[in-house]
C-alpha cells in the first residue's frame, strides 16, 4: 500500500454488493510490489515518499523533501475537514439522524473522511443529497466527482474525492454497518457543529 499525492477525477470507484463489502479501485497497480524498485502509481497519479509498505516498513526517498508536501498535505486535510463538517451540518439541518464523521487519514490514503447519515424517506434522502451538493459546490467551491444510488435512494453516495458522504435509509445503514467496517477510524467530535437530539 502506498500513498498517492492526487487522484484523477473519477479514478476511484466504489462497488456495493450484497456481501456487505465495499470494493475500492484506485488506479493503483494490483501486482505485488517489487521492494527493490520505487513504488509506482498509474500514469494519472504520482507517488509520495516515504512509501508505506506492508508491516509498517518505511522506505524514504532521499531526493525528496517532505516539508513542502507536508504543508500541502496539512492544507488539504484542513480543507477535507471543512467539507466533511459542512456536509454533516447540512445533513443535520435537513433532519438527518445518527450523523457520524469518520477520520480515515491514518487508516487509508484513499479518503480523508466519511460522513454518514440516516434519512427516514426517499424524499428526505434526496433533499439531504441536494442540499449537501449545494453547500459543497456552490458555497464552498468544491466539485463532486460522482454520485451513486440516487434513484434507488437506499444508499446515496456522494464522492467529493477526499470526502465521501453516505446517506442511508435505516435498514440499509444497519445492514452495511460501515462504522464497523472502518473500526480503526476515529470519530470526529461534532459538538458545536450539529445539534443532537436528546438521547442520541
Amino acid at each position: 500500500m502506498f500513498r498517492c499525492t492526487e487522484r484523477k477525477r473519477g479514478s476511484i470507484a466504489m462497488s456495493l454488493n450484497l456481501s456487505g463489502a465495499i470494493g475500492v479501485t484506485a488506479g493503483v497497480e494490483s501486482n505485488p510490489p517489487d521492494l527493490t524498485q520505487p513504488a509506482r502509481c498509474s500514469s494519472s497519479i504520482t507517488p509520495t515518499y516515504p512509501v508505506l509498505l506492508p508491516r509498517g516498513l518505511v522506505v524514504d526517498d532521499p531526493t525528496v523533501s517532505d516539508a513542502p508536501e507536508k504543508n500541502a498535505s496539512d492544507e488539504n486535510s484542513r480543507r477535507s475537514l471543512e467539507l466533511a463538517l459542512a456536509a454533516a451540518r447540512t445533513a443535520s439541518e435537513n433532519r438527518g439522524r445518527d450523523i457520524t464523521v469518520l477520520d480515515l487519514r491514518e487508516v487509508t490514503p484513499v479518503f480523508d473522511f466519511f460522513v454518514i447519515a440516516t434519512g427516514t424517506s426517499r424524499r428526505q434522502l434526496h433533499a439531504m443529497s441536494e442540499e449537501i451538493d449545494h453547500k459543497l459546490e456552490d458555497d464552498l467551491g468544491d466539485k463532486r466527482m460522482g454520485i451513486e444510488g440516487y434513484s434507488d435512494s437506499r444508499w446515496i453516495l456522494l464522492d467529493y474525492g477526499t470526502v465521501v458522504i453516505h446517506l442511508f435509509d435505516e435498514e440499509t445503514r444497519s445492514y452495511y454497518d460501515i462504522e464497523n467496517l472502518w473500526t480503526q477510524a476515529k470519530e470526529v467530535d461534532l459538538t458545536g457543529v450539529i445539534e443532537r437530539p436528546t438521547g442520541e
